[in-house]
Parts: C-alpha cells; sequence; structure tokens
C-alpha cells in the first residue's frame, strides 16, 4: 500500500479522467485522527486551484443512531457506552445514502450531528446534480461486517488517514475534556472502553485502503 503524496493534484486528475461521471472518495481514519479537519481544507484548496469544480464534503457522524433508538435497544446502557462503534450506526442507511450519491441521478439529502443536543440532524446537506467529487470521511468506511460490507465498490477511491496513533489519542483525550469537562483520567477511561476498541477497528481496516494519506 502506498503514501499519496499529493492528494489534491491526484483527486484534480482523477476527476479530468472520469469527467463528466462524479467521483466518490471515502477517507478513514480512527477517531482523533483528522479526518473531518482534513477534507474540508481540502475542499477549500480545490476551491481556490479549480474553480470550476464543484466538491462537497460529507460526514458520518449524522449516522449516528439517534438517543432515542439507542434507547429502545435490548441493552441501552451498553448502547450509550458503546457510542460511535459500527452497531450504535445506521449502517444501512448510510450505504442508502451512498449508493444514491453513486447513481448521480438526483437530490441527495444528507444528515449531520447536532453536538449541541447530541443527535443526527436529518436533511443537513443537499448533494445535487452539479457536485462532481463528493469527499466522504468517517471512522468505518473501510469497515466491512454486517450492514458496512454493503459499501463495497461504492467508492471511486477509498483512502486511509496514516497519523501516529499516540497523536490521535492525545487529541481524543483533548476533545473530551473540553467537550465534556473530563478530567484526563476520566478521558482515559472513555477511551479504554470504547473510543480506544473503536479506533481498534479502523486501524484493522486499514489494510483495505487504495491509499494512505
Amino acid at each position: 500500500m502506498q503514501t499519496l503524496t499529493h492528494p489534491l493534484e491526484h483527486l484534480a486528475a482523477l476527476c479530468a479522467r472520469r469527467h463528466p461521471a462524479r467521483v466518490l472518495i471515502g477517507l478513514a481514519g480512527e477517531p482523533g485522527s483528522g479526518k473531518s479537519t482534513v477534507v474540508r481544507q481540502w475542499q477549500a484548496a480545490l476551491r481556490t486551484s479549480h474553480p470550476q469544480l464543484s466538491v462537497q464534503v460529507l460526514g458520518m457522524d449524522g449516522f449516528h443512531l439517534s438517543k432515542a433508538q439507542l434507547s429502545a435497544l435490548p441493552d441501552p446502557e451498553a448502547a450509550f457506552a458503546r457510542r460511535g462503534s459500527p452497531w450504535t450506526f445506521d449502517a444501512a442507511g448510510f450505504v442508502a445514502k451512498v449508493t444514491a450519491l453513486r447513481a448521480d441521478a438526483e437530490m441527495v439529502m444528507w444528515p449531520d450531528f447536532d453536538h449541541a443536543i447530541g443527535d443526527p440532524e436529518p436533511d443537513a446537506f443537499r448533494v445535487g446534480p452539479a457536485v462532481r467529487l463528493v469527499l466522504v470521511e468517517g471512522l468505518y468506511l473501510l469497515y466491512r461486517e454486517d450492514a458496512w460490507a454493503g459499501l463495497e465498490g461504492l467508492f471511486d477511491e477509498l483512502w486511509f488517514l496514516d497519523i501516529d496513533p499516540a497523536l490521535a489519542l492525545e487529541r481524543l483525550l483533548t476533545r473530551h475534556q473540553q467537550a465534556w469537562g473530563f478530567t484526563r483520567e476520566q478521558a482515559l477511561v472513555c477511551y479504554r472502553t470504547n473510543d480506544g476498541l473503536n479506533a481498534e477497528l479502523v486501524r484493522d481496516s486499514r489494510r483495505r485502503a487504495d491509499w494512505l494519506v
């Protein structure tokens, strides 16, 4: 597996080769790796360097099961404790939306996640037929268990954001301390019992990536 040293040039060239078809790129990475920040930076850079190219950034977070859905599961306590693991997402719904993006025939409505209320926000983004490049970021784009297997073949390329796990951990601990008022010790417990387990799954899926970035 090779490292992609010039991702923006690669994206522009790929879109030129596939024109007029839409290009779908998936960026996976462990919690705290900086996926959402990176794709927004790429979007901004491409808007400057290739203003004729319509680029949309989308995230997987809007497919978290809502708190009401988690509460309705057989073990709600475990569901809330493991929120962010593969089974606490609407994987089938995510696959359906990516399939619609791939079809490139109609307006696709895409959800976001409202951190203020801790629940998904339906139809937060509109992806019209004019969008030629879609960058989707998320934890489990390379995961292939259960309904996630339906993602196979939907993306033109799948990339993995390859960073030092220790750096991702520090970012995640800082995020938990700032967002939830955790002490570092409390944030570490959260990592060991949930985020760290999810990170292992994500790192294991790395082998399926077309490129490392």
